[in-house]
């Protein structure tokens, strides 16, 4: 069986439901002294106290990320909770170091490449040359706004289904790709103006330093 890499809380306990389940209706093929049970035992462990030291850090991370006055406006946004706010904060940084939502873009690597060469066109792709981690947290910020979105209004929600019903329906990935682009877009806007987020605000780039 091949190793699943990220997993959900939810889905994790369910495997250990069925685990447990398993455990109960099962002859044990080892003794209790065998090193086979000692080893499970020891990663168990391990794995407790590293998701106690976890937990430890992520309220720590969101302690720190709360005395910043850009802490409130990014949580703000549905889908974005206090964890992912402070996740952005420290992969981004200042945002109003940037001089436009087109510069963070380039940084986290989400610009669009676009090679030609005479007649020959390559499809466009985004760079993926900048921030990794940022990324990862945008990908998981739309796809939580995707999720939730039956629980408060959401823009970004509304352009991503846009795309996808579009004359020429654009695929998940190239439309959640838009979505982090204009959620970056939307988050600098709202940092510049030191505004919360509303469902009728608008991150028009007049509002921008170009």
């Amino acid at each position: 069986m091949k190793p699943i890499k990220k997993v959900s809380k939810d889905k994790a306990l369910d495997y250990a439901e069925k685990l447990l389940s398993f455990a109960k209706n099962s002859s044990p093929a080892v003794h209790v002294d065998d090193v086979q049970v000692q080893e499970v035992k020891y990663y168990s462990r391990v794995l407790m106290e590293i998701s106690i030291e976890k937990r430890k850090l992520i309220k720590q991370m969101t302690q720190f990320g709360k005395e910043l006055p850009e802490f409130e406006i990014i949580s703000s946004m549905p889908g974005i909770g206090e964890m992912t706010a402070a996740m952005l904060l420290g992969e981004i940084g200042d945002f109003t170091r940037f001089d436009n939502s087109n510069q963070i873009n380039a940084y986290v690597g989400i610009d669009l490449v676009r090679y030609q060469s005479g007649q020959y066109l390559r499809k466009d792709h985004i760079n993926k040359r900048g921030n990794p981690k940022a990324r990862e947290i945008l990908l998981f910020s739309v796809r939580n706004m995707i999720k939730q979105q039956a629980a408060t209004p959401n823009h970004i929600v509304d352009y991503y289904y846009k795309l996808k019903r579009q004359p020429v329906p654009k695929g998940d990935k190239v439309a959640t790709v838009a979505c982090m682009n204009k959620t970056l877009k939307c988050l600098f806007s709202m940092i510049r103006s030191k505004t919360k987020y509303a469902y009728a605000y608008t991150d028009s780039k007049s509002t921008e330093i170009q």
